[in-house]
């Protein structure tokens, strides 16, 4: 019996680590999709994502988005098209740390590194996914102290 898509939306604030979940938990079993995967001269960039999302979807592939989508309107659409194909959808929420943030993105270096008010900017219009916003799961990611993650529903 085949098991359906799934996509991931990662959710939360810039250095929050999601990107390091990603590479830890889900690369071998998600093709990734980010904002940080195109070039930054590109135009559409949301419209290039969503194009590589349906893509994955269509042929069948999980798939998880990295970047901060921090509201509805970032999340929606891509609640939309993992639905059209059939996916489920399931949200990692990586609760704000604000100082944390700002120390990890501190250490970044060139352009990985955020000014800080846009992670101030992000914090402002975070909001907590749920399965009210058509997630079918909303799992909560932290750090566990350890180098991991502490992953629960």
């Amino acid at each position: 019996m085949a098991t359906r898509a799934d996509l991931a939306v990662l959710v939360g604030l810039q250095a929050s680590g999601k990107s390091t979940f990603f590479t830890r938990c889900l690369s071998g079993r998600y093709a990734l999709v980010s904002k940080d995967l195109i070039p930054r001269g590109a135009r559409n960039r949301q419209g290039r994502q969503m194009r590589l999302v349906e893509e994955y979807l269509a042929a069948g592939r999980a798939v998880a988005v990295d970047n901060t989508n921090p509201s509805p309107a970032e999340w929606n659409p891509l609640v939309r098209a993992a639905r059209a194909h059939g996916a489920t959808v399931t949200a990692y929420w990586f609760p704000p740390d604000v100082p944390g943030s700002l120390r990890r993105n501190a250490a970044r270096e060139g352009r990985d590194r955020v000014p800080d008010v846009g992670v101030l900017a992000t914090l402002r219009r975070l909001r907590r996914p749920s399965e009210a916003d058509g997630f079918d799961t909303v799992r909560e990611v932290r750090f566990d102290g350890r180098g991991g993650f502490e992953v629960r529903d």
